[in-house]
Order: C-alpha cells, then sequence, then structure tokens
C-alpha cells in the first residue's frame, strides 16, 4: 500500500507561481514513477506530466515551458513548481504513482496504481 499528500495548493494571482508538493509513504519512492494531473470543474482528469525512476521528466505539450516537475528520493516527495500562472490552470492537482515497466503508456490514467487526494489550485486575473 502506497498513501501520497499533495500540498502547496493556493490562491494565486496570475502570472505568479506555486510549488506544489506530493509526499509518499513506504521505503520503496525511488521505484516509482511519479505523475501530475490535473482537474478542472466539468472537465475530464487530464495529464500534466511524470517524472521517472531516473528524475528524467516528461510534460503535456500545454504546459512545457512553465511546469518543472523534480523529485528528492531521500525526501519521498516529487514536486511540481508552476510559473507564469494562467487562470486557466486553476485545477484540482493529484499525484499518483506507478510501478510499471513500460514507459510508453505513462500519460493514461490506468498506468497509475495510487491516487492522492489532491490540492486546489486557484489563479485570479
Amino acid at each position: 500500500q502506497v498513501q501520497l499528500v499533495e500540498s502547496g495548493g493556493g490562491l494565486v494571482q496570475a502570472g505568479g507561481s506555486l510549488r506544489l508538493s506530493c509526499a509518499a509513504s513506504g521505503r520503496a519512492f525511488n521505484t516509482y514513477a511519479m505523475g501530475w494531473f490535473r482537474q478542472a470543474p466539468g472537465k475530464e482528469r487530464e495529464f500534466v506530466g511524470t517524472t521517472m525512476r531516473s528524475g528524467e521528466a516528461y510534460y503535456a505539450d500545454s504546459v512545457k515551458g512553465r511546469f518543472t516537475i523534480s523529485r528528492d528520493n531521500a525526501k519521498n516527495t516529487v514536486y511540481l513548481q508552476i510559473n507564469s500562472l494562467k487562470p486557466d490552470d486553476t485545477a484540482v492537482y493529484y499525484c499518483a504513482a506507478s510501478s510499471a515497466l513500460a514507459a510508453g503508456y505513462l500519460a493514461r490514467r490506468d498506468y497509475y496504481a495510487y491516487w492522492g487526494q489532491g490540492t486546489q489550485v486557484t489563479v485570479s486575473s
């Protein structure tokens, strides 16, 4: 069993920045690929990006250049740095963990077996 807890969300003015954190339980954090998804009201949960076990990161085209994912295996924590926030970034942001072997499906929800509760990000104009 893996438990994930997100934090760092809040209300931010457009153009500002936030850093979200996701803390994982257990001793096997370094074996997980860690993904970030977001869900706006009335919309489906969508892929944001993933950091692999090595630390290499992949991003959705819609967030490239503004979002950065990193991980600290010693702290069992993955981060999502968001710069130049836009009102369209408003959503609940979810952290997810995967032990899958293949990297070709990392943008799919079913690639990830464990999910956090989410943290709200609200961007005002």
